[in-house]
């Protein structure tokens, strides 16, 4: 019902506002506030930053006015930094996987950095959680290479998978004149590619402390907008406190988080302690409670929404309400405040109508007037009723004494410090994810994340996937964790997944009704980032000399790398050409040739290295979307190359675009 209230403004559509917030949904971080030549401080667009975003760096941040917003020394590098593509690739590992070929969860092994740029297109816009649990900068080492240019080089030495003596990674003690600095570089190129994964209603969750908490708030309005800023929630980690900190035993840590658009939450379900806030019982035994229907508290009065001021109408006889006066409904209740002044209710006259079966009149007070309530429910059909989650999150799930106990069970003693409780992600989980829904976490640490959404597909049958990012940070060899025969963090939430997924195989063992968790995905499949399997183009120098130019040319010949195996540059293809490396590959015999069959046979791929027109006309016959082959598979037989394109091409003739073959050669 439109409120009559409203006026029509008589205006056409506002194109340049209708524009500039078009603008302010793609670019969040190019609004700023800058001070007009009338002295006003008016919201402007930052075009030097815009142009930055869009690969133009020069002079970025000469002659700029004064202004509001968040700069550091280093701030340039991070956005050329997220311009840079990915020249890595995404190698697969079946040993280390568990139901390689079934899963549709990741484990990535390599830094988040990297790994980041190689999903955007595959998971553009699709991830709908995200939770992370950075470093919090609390003047111990985390991982963060010194040059931002060479950041895959510098991780492959750091990671054992380089002969040479590559980058170091810095520590970031409180004493340098850069620890906040550092730390913001590390984290905002990470938080702005993490921003282009979400889905328009996704939503991120970050676990910070009192370190870094202030930046973190500044640096996410920027990538994710103020508007799209939810809460900052207090977890109450460590109820006792911690003992050695010198002004007040620190009994919590908190949560940050920012939808990417429009997030609707899904709330929690009602914990049994509120139950007693629900007294009533009706004829059918559902818990209920009388919740005033007259607005409490700031705004209450009749001039702050008229439009809430309306009479209710009551039936004295079974207490029930109308909207229209008649000789049944014949008492007439407004809504009055405690000074018997004029106030208004909670919900406008429509609201009222439509939901007017949830209202019920009852007397209050020693002059026993007419009030009106709403008749709310502990339960909702037949399901416990859900609410928004309060911004203080307290329990022994949330602790990290949980979080230890959790590992202890799994993996023993002493391997791994502080992780996440399962509680406090599972609790995420429950406002934030449906069915077929993506959860990211790319500082995945011992897997809790992993870990707990196994749980939660397990309890509340919801089939979500998973993608666990982490570097394989080396652990102390005088560790407990490095004497059990881990060696890296990455090791350490590999295997957790592993044993946490068989406890849940072994407890759902026998078990034949099993509604909903039947499909239940224990596996997971690692992937490794290393270096691309084909050769990249450098360009020479202006003055190479003729015989090392050559040298170069035959270099790149064959541009694929001698070691790489089919499947390595099958799921470097996928990744780059945006298929998720989770979608269904079987291998299949086509013109007796050996072809990857890819999302149900949408992409074919011959990775071999011949090919005749038979393979050409048998892949036409099952129309994919793509054909790729390799190059060499040619032999230099330009006739057979040149057949092959004309052959495609006379098949899209006059078709729909969406119902032709693109044809690759790599």
């Amino acid at each position: 019902m439109t409120d009559l209230n409203t006026q029509m403004s008589g205006e056409s559509l506002a194109i340049a506002e209708q524009r500039k917030q078009e603008l302010k949904q793609l670019f969040p971080g190019v609004f700023t506030e800058i001070k007009n030549d009338k002295g006003e401080i008016v919201e402007a667009i930052d075009y030097e930053r815009l142009k930055a975003e869009l690969g133009n760096f020069s002079e970025i941040y000469d002659n700029r006015r004064e202004r509001y917003g968040m700069d550091w020394p280093g701030k340039r590098d991070c956005l050329r930094l997220i311009q840079e593509p990915s020249r890595a690739t995404l190698k697969p590992c079946r040993d280390e996987s568990v139901e390689f070929d079934k899963t549709e969860n990741l484990f990535i092994e390599g830094d988040n950095l990297e790994v980041l740029k190689l999903l955007q297109k595959a998971y553009y816009g699709k991830v709908k959680m995200i939770y992370i649990d950075p470093p919090y900068n609390t003047g111990k080492e985390f991982i963060y290479p010194d040059n931002f240019s060479e950041s895959l080089e510098t991780y492959l030495s750091y990671a054992g998978l380089s002969g040479d003596d590559g980058k170091k990674f810095s520590t970031n003690s409180a004493n340098e004149g850069r620890f906040h600095t550092k730390w913001l570089n590390m984290m905002f190129p990470r938080l702005y590619l993490a921003r282009n994964l979400l889905r328009e209603d996704g939503v991120i969750f970050i676990s910070i402390d009192d370190n870094e908490v202030e930046n973190l708030r500044r640096m996410c309005d920027e990538i994710f907008g103020e508007e799209n800023f939810l809460g900052n929630i207090s977890v109450v980690s460590n109820l006792k406190g911690r003992s050695d900190d010198k002004h007040f035993a620190n009994a919590h840590n908190y949560l940050l988080a920012y939808s990417k658009n429009d997030f609707k939450t899904y709330g929690v379900p009602l914990p049994d302690d509120y139950l007693e806030e629900y007294p009533e019982i009706d004829e059918e035994g559902r818990r209920y409670r009388l919740q005033g229907l007259r607005k409490r508290g700031a705004n209450a009065r009749r001039e702050d929404r008229p439009n809430m001021y309306y009479p209710f109408y009551v039936n004295p006889t079974n207490k029930k309400i109308s909207l229209n006066k008649d000789s049944d409904f014949s008492i007439e209740v407004y809504p009055l405040l405690s000074d018997d002044s004029d106030g208004r209710w909670r919900w406008g006259a429509p609201t009222a109508f439509d939901r007017v079966d949830e209202l019920i009149a009852g007397q209050v007070g020693s002059e026993k007037r007419w009030d009106i309530f709403q008749v709310d429910f502990s339960d909702v059909d037949g399901e416990v009723k859900r609410i928004k989650p309060k911004s203080i999150w307290l329990g022994p799930e949330f602790s990290n004494e949980s979080g230890t106990r959790e590992v202890k069970e799994v993996l023993g003693k002493g391997i791994f410090d502080t992780p996440k409780p399962k509680g406090l992600i599972k609790y995420i989980l429950e406002q934030s994810v449906s069915d077929d829904d993506i959860v990211l976490d790319f500082f995945s640490g011992s897997s809790s994340t992993a870990d707990a959404c196994m749980a939660f597909r397990m309890d509340k049958g919801v089939r979500i996937k998973y993608i666990q990012v982490q570097i394989p940070e080396r652990l102390d060899e005088k560790s407990n964790a490095f004497s059990t025969g881990f060696v890296s963090v990455a090791d350490i939430g590999k295997e957790r997944i592993r044993r946490a997924g068989q406890k849940i195989r072994d407890e759902i063992s026998g078990q034949l009704d099993f509604e909903g968790k039947g499909n239940l995905d224990l596996g997971f499949k690692v992937l490794k980032l290393g270096r691309s399997n084909f050769k990249h183009w450098q360009a020479p120098a202006k003055d190479i000399a003729v015989d090392e130019l050559a040298k170069q040319f035959e270099l790149h010949i064959d541009h694929i790398d001698p070691n790489a195996s089919q499947e390595d540059i099958l799921y470097e293809l996928l990744i780059k050409a945006g298929v998720m490396p989770t979608e269904k590959i079987e291998l299949i015999e086509l013109a007796n040739h050996a072809v990857f069959s890819v999302g149900e046979g949408g992409w074919l791929i011959c990775l071999q290295d011949t090919i005749e027109q038979n393979l050409i006309d048998a892949v036409l016959a099952k129309e994919p979307v793509q054909f790729i082959c390799l190059d060499r598979a040619f032999h230099g037989n330009d006739q057979l190359k040149a057949n092959a394109i004309a052959t495609f091409a006379d098949f899209n003739q006059g078709r729909d675009k969406a119902d032709q073959i693109e044809f690759r050669t790599v």
